[in-house]
């Protein structure tokens, strides 16, 4: 029988074909494991290979990491993707992708060390079907994979099933039950859960489903069905296949989706541990090269893979936080997150901070460990991900900086802690005032000042630490609310469905680059003339509104911008055919899939065949445009004067301001500042041209010099350039390029 985790050449077996014993041969890599997953949808079912996105999400501010592996995909489950991106052709797709659960929602950073299995870095692997197959193929494809791929023995899985919900109106999932099964699984191997357990959401509206999981049992030769979902760690979750066939609307209900997607996700670090034979994740070949390096690295004895009270002093607790944090960090990192103070980068700070309290107190570890132990991780991940040996170096010495500054707090802080307790007398329980500063402003991660409270004999009024936190989170949202925006008209994922349903076409925006600068020195901004394509309100087409009504306008073709890119939307006004001095306001632009919604409000009855001309706000207009450019000549200027480590994480261009956001190797002096300032405004007095082209985004990526951002770009896709023709720049020869500011850009 061939080894198991070679993917078997024309697999057509039968699920007997699992029946074996896990020791019957020697153990996979996990780069096997992971390869052989790919391997198997990619060439037995046809699936397309999109790499791992970022952990950075794109465009979603509401997630500080990527948590799972349909992040990237949301846009398509949405309905929300442009018709001209590459997302729109998939169909089939198959990932291995980086995650980070730590802050937020989601958020395993304090549990880690404390067992066996909790990371804050994991790796999903998953298969989508995205309006292709559906339950049945899903299922078969998993249960082939795991026993004959992998060849797990059958006898050893589970699996679950959704058994309905009255309240909700919904039936028991008995179709995948039936699949289940028709491939074998007997039938006290089908186990029916409820909502909690077997009904996927994706948030408190948008698509869901029930979901079917596949369970593991590690033990063997028994009848464990009772211990399922039951956080026994003898039968563990392996794979969850999520089948989207509703959606969630606002009100709570829930909606047939017009198109049903597979969402499937099983976490490598299980996966592996199974298939080498381990009960810890710890002891598999994704972590043992690391914790050998710490043990080389510091004064600490061999790791022993001991919890609790058997883990004398906590050092393997220490061993665990320091490898897994390892890897968050570098992951993070290669892909431009760096230690900050605020979001994703506030919370790799206190990840950073959290692996060298255990490394240098718990471990004895010099400074350096945590650097050191970078080539170890790259050389584990680094087939997948490859942009972790191109950023080795930058890795290494971002955690030297940082690790040498908190070595410094972390002495500051272990004195105020000791004073703290002298001046404190008998008192048992710490100050929560003390313990707050030294969290807000040394830095000290919560979970640290517990454990070295702990190690004192003194406790923590978890209660009085849980309000400041929450008064914390509390101002944070009044201030965000202070300066937001009211919230705008959005195409609901059905209006989506039926507006493509109708043969309505997408809008023709080519309009809103038609601008042209005059022989007095001024921008000319032409008006358009188009046609009222379909009406939305209150979640549904119309066909008519009457006077008065705020809704949404979707037009054949457009020349305002819709808020995208970082960019805010234009503003203006159009009339009737016909009725000039009655005026539509337009407050608003937005796209969805494909659609510019114009939100008015309408000064007298819209209906769906009305001609209109559209008007700018061209103040509005120019001052976007004019801090756009700002922007482009901003990133070029930094990356001159920093260096090549100086890269975009994105931007926010409205009328009134800019902001950039950049990630930089180290601290920026004021002497830096003043040499980025004085090029920006040498740039801006060499009054020169701004080039644009849409060109065939392959011919794009080969322009010297140009400049991206992490997000998924149209083909063909728009290049901006100052001062030097985008044609000339196509010329792979051509250097110039890296000499002024180069970017695909949609704005204006």
């Amino acid at each position: 029988m061939a080894a198991p985790w070679r993917l078997l050449q024309g697999l057509t077996c039968c699920v007997s074909c699992g029946r074996r014993s896990l020791s019957s041969a020697a153990s996979p890599s996990s780069a096997a494991i992971r390869r052989t997953f790919l391997r198997y949808f990619e060439e037995q079912h046809g699936h397309r290979h999109v790499p791992s996105s970022s952990v950075r999400p794109r465009g979603d501010p509401s997630l500080l990491f990527v948590n799972a592996g349909m992040n990237q995909f949301k846009p398509i489950f949405l309905g929300m993707a442009d018709p001209r991106s590459k997302l729109v052709q998939y169909r089939r797709v198959v990932n291995s992708q980086k995650c980070v659960r730590a802050g937020g929602k989601h958020n395993d950073l304090e549990d880690v060390g404390r067992d066996i299995y909790h990371h804050t870095f994991f790796e999903m692997l998953g298969n989508w079907s995205f309006g292709d197959y559906f339950k049945e193929e899903a299922c078969r494809m998993a249960w082939e994979l795991l026993t004959c791929g992998y060849q797990i023995p059958a006898e050893r899985l589970y699996v679950t099933y959704f058994r309905g919900d009255q309240e909700l109106g919904l039936v028991a999932d008995e179709e995948t039950k039936e699949i289940w099964l028709s491939l074998g699984v007997p039938p006290s191997r089908i186990l029916p859960f409820g909502l909690k357990e077997n009904f996927w959401e994706m948030g408190d509206t948008g698509p869901c489903g029930p979901c079917t999981e596949i369970h593991y049992d590690h033990i063997g030769g028994r009848n464990a069905a009772a211990l399922v979902n039951r956080d026994s760690p003898e039968v563990v979750e392996i794979w969850n296949l999520v089948f989207m066939q509703y959606n969630r609307e606002t009100d709570g209900r829930l909606m047939p989706l017009p198109q049903c997607h597979v969402d499937t996700g099983m976490g490598l670090e299980r996966l592996v541990t199974i298939l080498q034979g381990k009960r810890s994740n710890y002891t598999t070949d994704l972590f043992t090269p690391i914790l050998s390096a710490i043990e080389r690295g510091s004064q600490a004895p061999p790791y022993q893979d001991k919890l609790g009270m058997e883990d004398a002093h906590h050092v393997d607790m220490a061993y665990r936080v320091v490898a897994d944090h390892i890897r968050t960090l570098s992951v993070c990192i290669a892909d431009g997150v760096y230690p900050g103070m605020s979001g994703a980068e506030l919370v790799l700070r206190r990840i950073l901070r959290r692996a060298v309290r255990y490394s240098s107190e718990i471990l004895r570890a010099p400074p350096g460990l945590l650097s050191s132990l970078v080539p170890t991780v790259v050389e584990i991940l680094g087939e997948a991900y490859p942009e972790l040996e191109r950023e080795k170096s930058q890795i290494m010495r971002i955690l030297n900086e940082n690790e040498e500054m908190f070595l410094v707090s972390l002495q500051r802080g272990r004195h105020i802690i000791n004073r703290t307790i002298q001046q404190g007398g008998a008192n048992q329980t710490f100050p929560v005032d003390v313990a707050w500063s030294l969290y807000r402003n040394l830095g000290f991660p919560l979970d640290l000042i517990r454990l070295m409270l702990e190690e004192r004999g003194l406790s923590l009024d978890k209660a009085a630490l849980d309000q400041l936190a929450v008064e914390e989170a509390e101002m944070k949202v009044r201030n965000q609310q202070a300066d937001g925006t009211p919230a705008r008209v959005q195409l609901d994922i059905h209006s989506l469905a039926e507006l493509q349903r109708k043969g309505v076409p997408s809008t023709n925006d080519s309009r809103k680059y038609s601008y042209r600068l005059g022989a007095d020195g001024k921008y000319v901004f032409a008006p358009c003339q188009a046609t009222v394509l379909m009406l939305y309100k209150d979640r549904s087409l119309l066909s008519a509104v009457d006077r008065g009504q705020r809704c949404a306008a979707i037009l054949d073709r457009t020349c305002y911008y819709a808020e995208q890119g970082g960019q805010s939307c234009d503003l203006g006004y159009f009339v009737r055919e016909g009725e000039q001095d009655v005026l539509f306001p337009v407050e608003s632009v937005q796209m969805a899939g494909g659609y510019v919604v114009h939100e008015i409000t309408a000064a007298e009855p819209l209906r769906v065949g009305d001609r209109v001309t559209l008007y700018l706000d061209e103040g509005q207009r120019l001052a976007c445009m004019v801090k756009h450019t700002a922007t482009h000549l901003l990133n070029f200027a930094l990356r001159q004067v920093l260096g090549e480590g100086t890269n975009q994480r994105g931007s926010h261009v409205t009328a009134e301001r800019l902001r950039f956001d950049v990630s930089v190797t180290g601290a920026v002096s004021g002497r830096q500042l003043q040499e980025v300032e004085k090029l920006l405004q040498e740039l801006i007095a060499e009054d020169l041209e701004i080039d644009t082209a849409h060109i065939p985004l392959s011919d794009a990526k080969c322009i010297q010099g140009l400049r991206t951002v992490d997000e998924v770009y149209p083909d063909p896709v728009r290049v901006v350039s100052v001062g030097v023709p985008v044609e000339k720049l196509m010329n792979p020869s051509c250097e110039d390029g890296l000499q002024t500011s180069v970017e695909l850009c949609c704005g204006t």
